[in-house]
């Protein structure tokens, strides 16, 4: 059997897979079984940091592969100190501890459980009843309590009882966010750039508003950044993007991470701030996986390479690139570019793939056309809701790689 038979046969089918079966990958390259070649502008969904196969995480894998794999975290363990040593001098630049998991998912439902806990500890069961707000078309993960956070209706269908305790706002809209918040709420939880709805930063009026609500009604304020940190936006912390030519400085109560922070290797984190992190005491909360030796030394192996090989100012060179020449395009069908650093979005006006006759007969939504055709043309890329194309290259995508993507992508759109 191929493998599309293969997994009919013995795979849950609770993704909608495209018929493509990848069998090796090499910096921002990835090839099929048959042979053919694709750029990859998706990464697993901002997950390949460094692209496919580095150096550096293959050392990494057989160095630690050699020494140690796995280890309880009954015990102490060099690599996974290592890691939170960086993620809290080099990432936050803030004191603070951190947890370490196995995926965003994961991260999130410890940010919960140490808001809830932090109110309980703070004022007893007469207390705050544990409310976290969210925002709309946000995405915080597919666990009971990720999908209960997640501003989306279409992930909770036929997950009746839901995890009580949230409420979600209209993002960036600072009134209905001030008129939320009560004496119940514990948290504020949001992405400072949300990816799967759509590719939207946050604004600094919004953060800063969130930050205000915190000391007004002593919350946490806690920020997803699974898909947009670890250096994806051009800093180590999204966040710190959003606010760079403002005036405004805001800094969170918790952060959780995943995705890029192993480069392809399983493995999410929280960090806690010193005034809060004491909540997640022993016996609150743990992970069998979590922060294991060999996945410390891979996650923290990429995150040096992105340090010392400059790949934060790589992001943000290669994404004024991007932005002069989608400037510079005739292409009616894409309507703006939104997003920040190597999180893009490209925005298309339905109105103009409607004169398209294949596009009318597809039944697809505008997103998950366009990303089919660029796959024919050998490009890779995800869609992020129904009428947005997500680009998430490698950190380290070359001058050359963005140019193929462009012309690719311009290509393409224009012929539709």
């Amino acid at each position: 059997m191929n493998t599309a038979e293969l997994t009919e046969k013995y795979v849950l089918g609770n993704y909608g897979r495209f018929p493509l079966s990848f069998s090796r990958g090499e910096g921002c390259w990835i090839w099929d079984e048959a042979g053919r070649k694709y750029l990859d502008f998706a990464t697993g969904i901002a997950v390949c940091s460094l692209g496919h196969s580095p150096d550096v995480m293959r050392n990494a894998l057989e160095e630690q592969g050699g020494k140690l794999i796995h280890c309880s975290n009954l015990y102490q363990i060099r690599e996974q100190a290592e890691l939170a040593e960086f993620l809290v001098e080099k990432v936050v630049e803030r004191p603070g501890k951190v947890f370490f998991c196995n995926s965003g998912a994961e991260a999130n439902d410890t940010l919960i459980k140490l808001a809830r806990k932090y109110a309980f500890d703070k004022y007893g069961e007469s207390g705050k009843s544990g409310e976290v707000i969210t925002c709309k078309q946000s995405f915080h993960g597919r666990t009971l309590g990720g999908i209960a956070a997640t501003g989306q209706e279409k992930v909770k269908i036929g997950f009746d009882p839901l995890l009580p305790g949230f409420l979600h706002v209209p993002f960036n809209d600072c009134e209905t966010l001030r008129e939320a918040v009560s004496e119940k709420t514990v948290a504020i939880l949001f992405e400072p750039l949300q990816g799967e709805g759509g590719i939207h930063p946050a604004t600094p009026e919004f953060l800063q508003t969130a930050s205000d609500l915190r000391e007004e009604f002593d919350l946490l304020l806690m920020f997803d950044e699974v898909q947009c940190g670890a250096g994806r936006s051009g800093d180590w912390c999204g966040w710190r993007t959003v606010l760079k030519d403002s005036e405004v400085n805001v800094e969170p109560d918790a952060v959780s991470w995943a995705k890029g922070l192993g480069g392809g290797f399983p493995i999410g984190a929280i960090w806690a701030a010193d005034s809060c992190q004491a909540a997640l005491g022993p016996g609150t909360h743990g992970s069998t996986f979590g922060g294991t030796p060999l996945g410390s030394a891979v996650s923290l192996a990429v995150l040096k390479e992105i340090e010392e090989a400059g790949l934060l100012r790589n992001v943000r060179n290669q994404e004024a690139r991007i932005r002069k020449r989608v400037s510079e395009w005739n292409v009616p069908a894409v309507d703006s570019l939104r997003g920040l650093g190597l999180m893009l979005g490209f925005v298309l006006d339905r109105s103009v793939l409607e004169k398209n006759n294949e596009f009318r007969d597809s039944g697809k939504t505008p997103s998950l056309f366009v990303v089919g055709k660029l796959m024919e043309a050998g490009m890779l890329t995800v869609p992020a809701g129904t009428e947005v194309v997500r680009w998430l290259p490698p950190l380290n995508v070359t001058d050359g790689e963005v140019d193929t993507a462009l012309q690719l992508f311009e290509e393409v759109v224009s012929s539709l």
